[in-house]
């Protein structure tokens, strides 16, 4: 049997499946590139998307000879040797580099001048994305396109396109478990469904689970999907669903994410999203993060699901996130008070709480500000209320 995943590579735009976005015909990049005009561009997103097969059809648009090189493996004389070639001739060259977010200063200096004389088309490719590992100079003479994964409906028209040309035979719920199961991943689904019919003409989920006995992870490796995951778990905790706080922190788990980093965000959000509402909150997620730190793996992850539920049952409060950004914010805006001379360690006229029963009324700022606003929930309505009583007490007194 041929390779599926070699044999039904698009070879133009109109044949890219689930990448809408670079390929139908209004969108930037694929103008650009038939008129002839696309600057040098950089690709990221997941593995099995469709990266390399971008790169080749644009070679095949613009009618540039196509050269295949991987950061990991690039040699500088390989790049002069190229460049060479093409230096006395009218046509340029397109150079794509695969994992471009592995290139060492040196190299992007050597491409640096051809990028801005335009000898040769550089374009790369990333699972990560490359912003940060290019330089400035890199960065300012290219564009930036995110390639996401294939969504199911995507990857059901291909699967059935694989099935059609290879004559293969498949169960329905093997169809449906190499589609859940492959992760937006076009190239891992195709070399599943092409292993599975080596073993039996008649595909079957007992077959498929066989040779991949669990879904493929979208991973967190890759700096969008990590924050994305993470994100989504903060973002559900604070909105209080605990169902959708354990499923991306299962995510986060099983994409290999440390459970000190899970942790740490879950400390982070105690403070920041729960805060004086429930104070013990702090304390916990505190003790989960020393735990998990000292146990790890596998057990680490029942007490970071503590963790999370204990998160999502509490009372939200956010006053004291918002207070600190007001007060830095004021502080930054150049409100700068002189201190009372009660308060400095000259303690010139200071009263001392504790000897008027824990609270007296004196001065602590020149001018009145106002930052911290307590809500009326969880403890937080207790602290509300016991600050106001106390101020009340002393103006009745």
């Amino acid at each position: 049997m041929s390779d599926l995943t070699y044999v039904l590579r698009p070879n133009c735009f109109d044949e890219i499946v689930g990448q809408e976005h670079l390929s139908s015909t209004n969108a930037p990049l694929r103008i650009l590139c038939e008129k002839g005009v696309l600057a040098h561009s950089f690709f990221y997103g997941p593995a099995g998307c469709g990266k390399t097969t971008i790169a080749r059809i644009i070679a095949k648009t613009m009618d540039l000879p196509f050269y295949e090189l991987n950061a990991t493996s690039l040699k500088i004389e390989q790049l002069r040797k190229i460049f060479e070639r093409y230096e006395n001739t009218l046509q340029k060259p397109l150079i794509f580099i695969d994992e471009v977010h592995r290139l060492a200063k040196n190299q992007q200096e050597v491409l640096l001048p051809i990028m801005e004389n335009n000898a040769a088309l550089i374009l790369g490719a990333s699972t990560e994305n490359p912003f940060f590992s290019l330089t400035a100079a890199i960065r300012s003479r290219s564009i930036l396109f995110e390639v996401k994964h294939i969504n199911h409906e995507a990857l059901a028209a291909l699967l059935e396109r694989a099935l059609f040309f290879a004559k293969i035979e498949c169960d329905v719920d093997a169809k449906e478990y190499l589609i859940a199961s492959s992760g937006g991943d076009a190239r891992a689904m195709l070399k599943l469904v092409e292993l599975a019919s080596n073993i039996n003409a008649q595909v079957s989920l007992e077959i498929l689970k066989a040779i991949r006995p669990s879904a493929l992870s979208a991973g967190s490796s890759e700096a969008g999907v990590h924050y994305d995951l993470a994100s989504a778990m903060i973002k559900s905790i604070r909105g209080s669903d605990a169902d959708a706080g354990i499923y991306y922190l299962a995510r986060l788990i099983d994409a290999g994410e440390s459970a000190e980093f899970i942790a740490r965000r879950l400390v982070i959000l105690a403070s920041e999203d729960v805060g004086n509402a429930n104070p013990q909150a702090l304390t916990l997620c505190t003790s989960a993060m020393t735990s998990v730190g000292k146990i790890g793996y596998p057990e680490a992850r029942i007490i970071l699901a503590q963790a999370v539920i204990y998160l999502c049952a509490s009372p939200k409060s956010n006053a004291a996130y918002m207070a600190i950004n007001a007060a830095l914010q004021a502080v930054r805006d150049g409100v700068m008070l002189e201190i009372p001379k009660n308060i400095t360690q000259e303690n010139k006229g200071y009263l001392y709480p504790h000897d008027f029963g824990g609270y007296v009324e004196q001065k602590y700022l020149t001018k009145a500000l106002k930052f911290v606003t307590l809500k009326e929930i969880g403890y937080e309505k207790k602290m509300k209320e016991w600050l106001n009583m106390t101020r009340a007490n002393i103006k009745a007194e």
